[in-house]
Formats: C-alpha cells, sequence, structure tokens
C-alpha cells in the first residue's frame, strides 16, 4: 500500500470540510434530538414513539452494519461505492420532502406512521453508509492527524447546521402551515446532502491493492476480536451504560417543553446552540486526541452528556434549558471523532468496518432495553427517575472508561 502524501491528506481535509458543512446544514432540519420527537408528537404519535426516536435511530443504525462489513469486505474503489450507498439516504430525504410538502398523505390521520416508516428507512441508510464510509475515510487520512481531520470536519459540520437552525428557526416562525413548514426542511436537507454527496468524487486515496478475504477468514477475524481483545471489551462495556444517553437525546425536549410549555419554533434556537457547542467541543477534542489519546477526549463526551442530565433535573426556566442543548451539543461534539478515532486505534491493521460493526451490533440489545425500560416510565409520567437512572449510568461508564480501559493510541500500548 502507498501511503498518502501530506499534500493530499491536507486537500482531502478541505474537502471533507465542504462534505460535513453540507451534511450539517441539511441535518439540522431533521435532528434526533429535537426535530424528529417534536415533529412526531405533533404529527400526533405515540409520546413513548416520540421520546424514544433518538433511541431507536442509533439500534436501527446498528441492524445492518455487520452484513455490510462482510458483504463489503474486498471492495477496492472505495470511492464509487461511499457515493452510491449515499443515493439511499437522498432518495429518502427526497420522499420526506415530497411527502410532507406536496403529497395529501403528509396530512391525514397516518401521517405520523408514513414520517415514522421514513425515519426508519433514513436510520437504515445511515447503517448502511457509516462502515463504507469509515473504511473509506481510513484510506484518505493520515494516521497520525486524524484526530485533527475528524474534529475540524465535525466542526465545519457544526457551522454548517449553526446555518441550518438559523433558517428552520426562520421557516417554523414562517406562516407556512404544519407539517409543511417541516416538509419543506426535508427539501432543504435532500439538496445539502445532495451537494455533499457529490464532494466524495474530489478526495484523493491511498494507492493499495488489499488482499482479497474469503468469507471464512472474515469469521475468524470477528472471532478473534470478539474472544481475544480484552481492553476492547472494556471499552465495549463503558459503552453499555452510555447507552443511556440514547433516550435522553429524544427526551430533553418532550420533557422541557412538558415543563416550560415553550412555542415549537424554539427547536431552531436549541438547534443553534447546540450545533455552535457541538462545533467548539468537536475541535478542541480532535486536538487533545491527538496530543493525549481519543481516551481522554472520549471522557470529555461522557461527561457533557452527565451534565446535561444534572442541569435537566434542576432546570428552573428557559435559560436552563438552554444549557442543557448547548451540553448536549458538546457532548456529540466530543463523542464523534473520539468514537472514529477509538475504532481506528483498537483496530490497528484490522477491517475497521468489522470494529464499528461489532460495537454497535453488541450494543443494539442494551439499547433496546434502555429504550424500553425508560419508556415504561414515560409512559407513567416519570421524566425525573428517568433521568435519575440515566445519570447514574452515566457516572458508572465513566468510572469505568478512566480506571479500566488503557489508551489503545499505538504509541501508548499495543493491542
Amino acid at each position: 500500500m502507498q501511503s498518502l502524501s501530506l499534500k493530499d491528506h491536507y486537500q482531502n481535509q478541505k474537502f471533507n470540510n465542504l462534505h460535513e458543512f453540507f451534511w450539517g446544514f441539511g441535518s439540522a432540519f431533521h435532528t434526533v434530538y429535537a426535530v424528529v420527537p417534536l415533529f412526531l408528537k405533533e404529527l400526533g404519535s405515540p409520546e413513548v414513539i416520540a421520546t424514544s426516536s433518538a433511541g431507536l435511530f442509533s439500534i436501527i443504525i446498528a441492524m445492518p452494519m455487520l452484513l455490510i462489513a462482510a458483504l463489503t469486505r474486498n471492495i477496492t474503489n472505495m470511492k464509487k461505492m461511499v457515493i452510491s450507498v449515499h443515493c439511499l439516504i437522498l432518495l429518502v430525504a427526497f420522499l420526506m420532502g415530497y411527502v410532507f410538502t406536496f403529497s395529501k398523505f403528509g396530512v391525514n390521520p397516518n401521517a405520523w406512521k408514513i414520517y415514522f416508516s421514513l425515519f426508519i428507512a433514513y436510520a437504515l441508510s445511515i447503517g448502511i453508509i457509516v462502515p463504507i464510509w469509515a473504511d473509506f475515510l481510513e484510506k484518505t487520512t493520515k494516521r497520525s492527524l486524524r484526530g485533527k481531520f475528524f474534529g475540524v470536519g465535525f466542526a465545519f459540520n457544526s457551522l454548517g447546521a449553526f446555518g441550518g437552525g438559523i433558517v428552520l428557526k426562520y421557516l417554523l416562525e414562517t406562516e407556512i402551515t404544519f407539517p409543511r413548514n417541516f416538509g419543506f426542511g426535508f427539501i432543504i436537507l435532500f439538496i445539502s446532502l445532495s451537494l455533499g454527496t457529490v464532494v466524495f468524487y474530489f478526495y484523493k486515496e491511498k494507492n493499495y491493492n488489499r488482499p482479497a478475504k474469503s468469507f471464512k477468514a472474515f469469521k475468524k477475524e470477528t472471532k478473534e476480536i470478539i474472544t481475544n481483545r480484552p481492553n476492547f471489551h472494556r471499552y465495549l462495556f463503558s459503552r453499555v451504560f452510555y447507552c443511556a444517553t440514547l433516550p435522553a437525546l429524544g427526551l430533553y425536549a418532550i420533557y422541557c417543553q412538558n415543563k416550560f410549555n415553550f412555542d415549537i419554533s424554539e427547536v431552531g434556537s436549541f438547534t443553534i446552540l447546540n450545533v455552535i457547542s457541538m462545533g467548539v467541543s468537536s475541535y478542541v477534542s480532535g486536538y487533545i486526541g491527538d496530543k493525549h489519546g481519543h481516551k481522554a477526549s472520549m471522557l470529555l463526551a461522557y461527561s457533557f452528556h452527565l451534565l446535561a442530565v444534572i442541569l435537566a433535573l434542576f432546570s428552573k426556566n428557559m435559560f436552563w434549558v438552554y444549557c442543557i442543548f448547548i451540553s448536549l451539543g458538546a457532548g456529540q461534539g466530543a463523542f464523534m471523532p473520539s468514537a472514529m478515532n477509538l475504532i481506528y486505534d483498537f483496530a490497528n491493521k484490522e477491517d475497521k468496518k468489522t470494529y464499528m460493526a461489532l460495537i454497535d451490533s453488541f450494543l443494539a440489545p442494551f439499547a433496546i432495553l434502555f429504550i424500553t425500560g425508560i419508556g415504561f416510565l414515560i409512559n407513567d409520567n416519570k421524566f425525573v427517575l428517568s433521568f435519575y437512572i440515566i445519570g447514574f449510568c452515566l457516572f458508572i461508564s465513566i468510572i469505568i472508561l478512566h480506571f479500566f480501559v488503557k489508551d489503545p493510541k499505538p504509541n501508548k500500548l499495543s493491542h
């Protein structure tokens, strides 16, 4: 394999920043922590569906990952593949925009079921995309600079989302009736993701000839990871308790609206504050990861999520609500570059897609457990108890990661 030149890495950084900007701008109109749960609630879905949507999103993403890792193990033209699979999500985004802007199906009593079906398809599309996208980025970056690459990239994602949040707030404050106001947002989502997908064409890849891997070899490698990577297993154990954040993502908006009865247009303000915080946190965590290891930046992510729970429990007015979404954004911003780089560090020279798929597949049952358990509590209107449980689990995840997981960064630890 011919290594990527420094010039090509920085060129890819520029194009990745542009890609992430478009993705962030569009995704502001379909955030799982604010737009999705409030849209479902306004469409008339059961509250448990609305509050669980963010957690369900993560579970559905995990479903196709291991299969995709197996099926794409011998793909050599990763650029062509990453562009092709992005077309799946473009189709779903287009359908969401069409149905809720121009179609009568967007205003009938079953509209929430139609949207929820498209929401599931959207999540499945991401589950197909992510392992291929991760493998593609491994071939288009230099290892020593990946923390900065992802940190800066996700910061541009947040910058785009900031702009999208402003447009979203304006859109929801206009006289365009519901659900067409959200439908126009989904059209913007489709256009933005389309532009972001086109940018992949300009990336430079490493020249490599990867030997074909049989399915038997794939199974053997997978079994080895499952049975003989104790430090990776301890990291997974910390992520089990971190799964408690999944029902929380959709819980904050519903809980705070019930408590303070804010106008739905506030979702634009939440998005703006969230993405500003996310952008700063992404950049800082990427820098921390390159300098001190990505375990340190992941601890930052866990801690900000715990802070969001504490703020929700003791919230007194809308200022506290804004602080919740700032803290949530900081946690999300630190999590993404940390999680991606920890996968690369744990995998070392092994298949990154397999590690990513195993993480999400292993965590899916625990995510279901948390979502179901919290869902039952929400049905009984026990929001406060739910937040105490989520906070306790996050505290345990911090303890495990800090004291029992060794940083897998190659210059610190071998497998």
